[in-house]
């Protein structure tokens, strides 16, 4: 479809501007990071953890686990902004210093002093290791369970910007002293001007990555952005009526718009390509529920927490993107070397043509190319169904089924 700047903006040009806007065309990692403004992060690997899932699509020949081995060469920083992630420092830098939401008792505070003392002697701690040496013992968890002291010490002293993760050692954080000139002084409380203004700026941040946004989700996000900012929890309010006047926006159907005023929806450039893709249920053409059922008119559910007989996608479904359209979802794993996926489609069957079989093809491919399956010794392959297939799962069962299994050859 053709159209010009000055057209009024549709649904159709939302949908579009905000895939095209969002796979963008790969480049190097820590330009893809700095693209995104924040990469949120989570530890289930199914078949890769969220982070690489997203990053393989917006960088250049992306593996599983280039995050981790090379961060520490980045001017990154992991933690936690409207979720927990991956920032560029200098988004990083506008969140802090972080005003503790609860004090610290003077035994509380003397515990976390001969902790900081340890990492930087040492120059980078694994949370074994502090916990060998002071034996805190353990604590009830968020989960209900118990963790080890040390580790929610940690936790804590790097959530204060008193520790920051040096780097990953399979999954675990290792934490190093932030340098003293970078340490957070409680008495430095920027002027209410600086504070506006960062809180604009973090704003911005959010908005970058997730428009367009409903006004609903604005709103949400700016909920969320209290925990990587709670000294300006009490700001929401004013900052969320400042960003509202400096956005574009658009009333389509009751529900109000917002984007970055810089960009035009409409414009000929944001023209998703034909490719079929896998997205994490955390990248950000997806990450918001409400938009996602705007936009496609089905509701997507992220089902890892919810109990086996209860699910309906699978475990950790991945959204299955073609052109502009999420037209159903898909559950991949690594098996014997092997590519195994099992694939959904909300109109109950997979489309019949040939350019989305071809891109489904290619999309597997690419899928073992980033997790390394390539490498393995007699792996097998996961390929998208021929018609004689299809013909055959078809007579066996009714056409109806939203299912459609993956051949793992």
């Amino acid at each position: 479809m053709e159209y010009h700047r000055g057209m009024r903006v549709t649904l159709e040009h939302l949908r579009r501007y905000a895939i095209a806007r969002s796979l963008f065309k790969p480049t190097t990692l820590g330009r893809a990071i700095c693209k995104l403004g924040f990469v949120q992060a989570d530890p289930i690997r199914a078949p890769a953890r969220a982070q690489d899932l997203t990053l393989r699509h917006r960088v250049a020949g992306y593996r599983v686990g280039d995050l981790e081995r090379l961060y520490p060469k980045l001017a990154l920083e992991e933690d936690f902004f409207v979720n927990y992630g991956y920032l560029p420092r200098a988004n990083h830098q506008l969140m802090h210093p972080r005003t503790a939401r609860t004090v610290w008792t003077a035994a509380r505070a003397e515990q976390a002093a001969a902790v900081l003392a340890f990492v930087r002697a040492r120059g980078a701690a694994h949370p074994r290791e502090v916990d060998a040496h002071f034996a805190h013992g353990k604590v009830s968890n968020w989960f209900g369970g118990s963790s080890n002291a040390s580790t929610q010490l940690l936790d804590v002293m790097h959530y204060r910007g008193l520790l920051r993760v040096a780097r990953r050692e399979g999954g675990t954080r290792i934490y190093a002293a932030r340098e003293p000139a970078a340490l957070p002084d409680p008495a430095a409380v920027p002027d209410p001007a600086t504070a506006s203004a960062r809180m604009d700026a973090l704003v911005d941040v959010v908005v970058h990555k997730y428009a367009p946004l409903p006004a609903r989700s604005l709103g949400q996000l700016l909920s969320l952005l209290g925990g990587g900012a709670p000294q300006w929890r009490g700001q929401r309010a004013e900052a969320l009526a400042r960003a509202k006047q400096r956005l574009a926006r658009v009333r389509m159907e009751g529900v109000d718009w917002y984007w970055p005023a810089a960009d035009r929806p409409a414009s000929v450039r944001w023209r998703p390509d034909q490719s079929v893709r896998l997205l994490t249920p955390f990248d950000p053409i997806v990450w918001d529920r409400r938009r996602f059922e705007i936009f496609w008119g089905w509701a997507y559910r992220f089902e890892a927490y919810t109990p086996a007989p209860k699910r309906k996608l699978g475990y950790y479904a991945l959204p299955l993107l073609w052109h502009e359209r999420v037209i159903g979802w898909g559950n991949v794993a690594a098996v014997d070397g092997g590519l195994h996926a099992t694939f959904g489609y909300i109109g109950g069957r997979a489309p019949r043509d040939a350019t989305f079989r071809a891109g489904l093809e290619a999309e597997l491919e690419r899928m073992r190319d980033f997790l390394g399956l390539r490498d393995c010794p007699g792996g097998r392959r996961a390929t998208a169904p021929r018609d004689s297939f299809e013909r055959r799962r078809r007579s066996r069962r009714n056409l109806s089924e939203p299912s459609d299994r993956i051949s793992a050859r």
